[in-house]
């Protein structure tokens, strides 16, 4: 498929799941009227709570429980496939799911799922916010990549962004769209979100779909929104700025195949 229309849903997240679940099949919806084939949903996107510990409370078994079932439905329904943000996912710690990623098909059918790598234990400089993630979260230990109808697509959620590492280890295995979920905080985002999107799509020559959350949340989080679609060469094809929505953008291989055979860059790559 040469072309892929995809898709960002911003959302602003609260603690109750069937409301989230709604506004999210909404976004969706309007998505897939708008043409999108796949589309990425932000970090969080079931349900934030007032504190990490909320997580416990809303986890669900590997592969079945109605958050992953609703995901399943809704893009047999839309014939779209989704990027399912994060969820969390039982693991052999009971205290502490994964922020899992799963990803559907556009016939309801799973493709992959992909556990967090990096959690977010930071005191953010310039402010009084202290993250914990690790208390309340088990890290993954394995990236994913996978071929899809869209062609290949990496994963990457929200503070793994700050790894290269990580997205090199998996453009090498032809990549031609990362996808993003994501919930800066908006004194980290106003600093390095656009940045770290558009370094992530250049050197790794990829488009890059990042899904954010926006507004205020329980326990008085604020995350700084800007959902984006950037192109291989660091161009800002889509940003939704600060409000609840969604926006789409087109995925051309072709463009991709012709910027990698005139500027070669990961040809060049050596490894030292």
């Amino acid at each position: 498929m040469r072309s892929t229309r995809v898709s960002v849903i911003q959302l602003s997240t609260g603690a109750d799941v069937a409301a989230n679940i709604a506004a999210t099949g909404a976004l969706l919806a309007d998505a897939a009227a708008d043409g999108a084939q796949l589309a990425v949903l932000p970090e969080n996107f079931a349900a934030m709570g007032a504190d990490e510990a909320f997580r416990v409370t809303i986890a669900e078994p590997g592969g079945s429980g109605p958050v992953q079932e609703c995901l399943a439905a809704t893009a047999a329904r839309l014939g779209i496939g989704i990027v399912g943000g994060t969820l969390p996912i039982h693991s052999a710690d009971p205290a502490r799911p994964y922020a899992a990623c799963v990803v559907m098909d556009g016939d309801g059918n799973r493709r992959g799922r992909y556990d967090k790598l990096h959690l977010f234990d930071v005191n953010v400089p310039g402010s009084d916010e202290s993250y914990r993630e690790s208390a309340h979260t088990m890290p993954g230990d394995s990236p994913l990549r996978i071929d899809t109808p869209w062609g290949g697509l990496a994963i990457g959620v929200c503070y793994d962004l700050r790894f290269p590492e990580l997205f090199r280890c998996v453009a090498d295995g032809e990549v031609n769209l990362m996808a993003i979920p994501a919930a800066f905080t908006v004194t980290t985002g106003a600093a390095h979100w656009d940045v770290l999107l558009r370094a992530r799509a250049i050197e790794n020559q990829c488009f890059v779909a990042a899904a954010a959350q926006t507004g205020l949340h329980p326990g008085g989080r604020r995350t700084f929104g800007h959902s984006m679609i950037v192109g291989p060469w660091g161009d800002v094809l889509l940003d939704l700025d600060d409000a609840v929505g969604y926006g789409c953008a087109d995925v051309d291989a072709d463009e991709l195949r012709t910027l990698r055979e005139r500027f070669p860059v990961r040809r060049h790559r050596r490894n030292l």
